[in-house]
């Protein structure tokens, strides 16, 4: 951790009476910490500046970071904004339901939600359309016999996306190619200049969009096909109010990035979990074996029970989203602190995800805290999806993906008489910002 902070800047200082945690360096403030180390940062603040402190996010400003559970409430709070998230990232998420609030993004949201529903994802045969497909990416590791999980599971996410667009198997190496540079906007520098992120990224978002808004004419003039892209155009075009196409295909495009990378991430740890604990993974081939295939609906998730607790005891262990912006448009009571209008504010969900306030034995992975639970799912059991207004749209979509993928590679890895075992360490270039994952290079068996 010391060498992750400025150690000729260590001198205790106020903002707004609220300290400022030590370390920052210039220009990218506590951002190697905050990236490389964001639970020991946590941690050591707490410990010695109380429950409230500033972070320096470098190029995104301070952001005043708040430790006590009240701060989970701002995701619902009517007097809190998420626009301060288009400020951070404007080119990636300017003008999406990401960053609105009010009636933008009930507006917005309103129109394409229901694709996103249990009934929408089931008359669109989602579920159909992925069986083959994770199925098809876990025989191939079965044939390899052992993999670098991150790299494969952020590939057969993306596989999944393209598929769920219609994209055809001969157009997925330029998508790759033109998403990889889209990712570059999160953290280009800005610097408008030929070769730099920036510009790669800019251009590679114009291109998604440019084909984006071709399959949105293409559903137009095929309004009787089923999909999800045709159900949100249908959805879009019978909302009330007007919005422009625009508004349409920039959610596409957000929603391509969200359902990507932190699911890739949540698939990953879920192999790794399965690897280091044998025991696991008897109770999930047991449950694959009487399910005897993928499920395809969500009325059949009931029936895998395992499945789904990994997929949320996964989740909570390792939330792949692990801070949150937001910013105060009135006064607020936060804890034991007034905090003013307008201040920045960072929601830890990492925090809260492993903390003994929220959580039995929080440390511990255990799959009988969902298994034994006889109360419905509540808010800050699915924090990562968020909650309130902008709760995550593509939660039920995830959830199928989940499910289908742990009994997809139960049923294949039994089948061959091989069991996932952990290769290598997955601490050592693990990250925690912008999207939390395991190490890059965490290899997993499969013998």
């Amino acid at each position: 951790m010391n060498m992750l902070l400025n150690p000729l800047n260590r001198r205790h200082r106020l903002r707004y009476d609220i300290p400022v945690v030590p370390g920052a360096f210039p220009l990218v403030g506590h951002l190697p910490a905050i990236a490389c180390d964001l639970p020991r940062l946590l941690r050591r603040a707490e410990r010695t500046l109380g429950s409230h402190f500033w972070l320096n996010f470098g190029p995104a400003g301070h952001l005043m970071t708040c430790m006590d559970p009240d701060a989970f409430a701002l995701l619902r709070h009517k007097d809190v904004s998420s626009a301060l998230i288009e400020e951070i990232v404007p080119e990636l998420l300017g003008g999406t339901l990401v960053a609105q609030d009010g009636g933008a993004h009930r507006q917005a949201r309103d129109a394409i939600k229901a694709a996103f529903l249990p009934k929408g994802l089931t008359q669109s045969g989602i579920g159909d359309l992925f069986a083959p497909v994770i199925l098809a990416r876990v025989q191939a590791w079965r044939h390899r016999r052992e993999v670098i999980i991150l790299p494969e599971t952020g590939d057969l996410m993306l596989k999944l996306i393209f598929s769920l667009m219609g994209i055809p198997a001969q157009d997925l190496p330029g998508w790759h190619r033109k998403y990889r540079q889209l990712l570059q906007l999160v953290v280009a520098p800005p610097v408008d200049l030929p070769g730099l992120p920036l510009r790669r990224g800019r251009a590679a978002r114009d291109w998604i969009d440019a084909q984006l808004r071709q399959f949105v004419r293409d559903a137009r003039a095929h309004a009787a096909r089923t999909g999800v892209i045709n159900d949100m155009v249908s959805a879009f075009d019978g909302s009330d109010g007007a919005l422009c196409d625009d508004v349409l295909v920039a959610n596409i495009r957000v929603l391509l990035l969200a359902g990507h990378d932190t699911t890739a991430s949540t698939m990953a740890w879920l192999v790794i979990e399965l690897a280091r604990r044998p025991v696991l993974w008897d109770a999930l081939v047991d449950e694959a074996q009487r399910v005897g295939a993928v499920p395809t609906r969500h009325a059949d998730l009931a029936q895998c029970p395992v499945a789904e607790a990994l997929f949320r005891e996964t989740l909570r262990v390792h939330p792949a989203i692990t801070l949150l912006p937001r910013r105060a448009l009135q006064e607020l009571q936060l804890g034991q602190r007034r905090i003013p209008a307008g201040t920045d504010l960072c929601i830890p969900l990492l925090h809260f995800s492993t903390s003994a306030l929220l959580h039995e034995a929080p440390d511990q992975f255990r799959l009988e805290r969902w298994l034994q639970r006889t109360e419905p799912i509540q808010p800050v059991d699915m924090l990562q999806f968020g909650t309130g207004p902008h709760v995550c749209i593509g939660y039920h979509l995830v959830w199928l993906e989940m499910v289908q993928f742990c009994i997809a590679l139960a049923l294949t890895m039994h089948k061959a008489g091989v069991r996932p075992r952990l290769l290598s360490g997955v601490e050592k270039g693990r990250r925690y910002y912008p999207t939390a994952h395991p190490s890059m290079k965490t290899r997993i068996g499969f013998s």
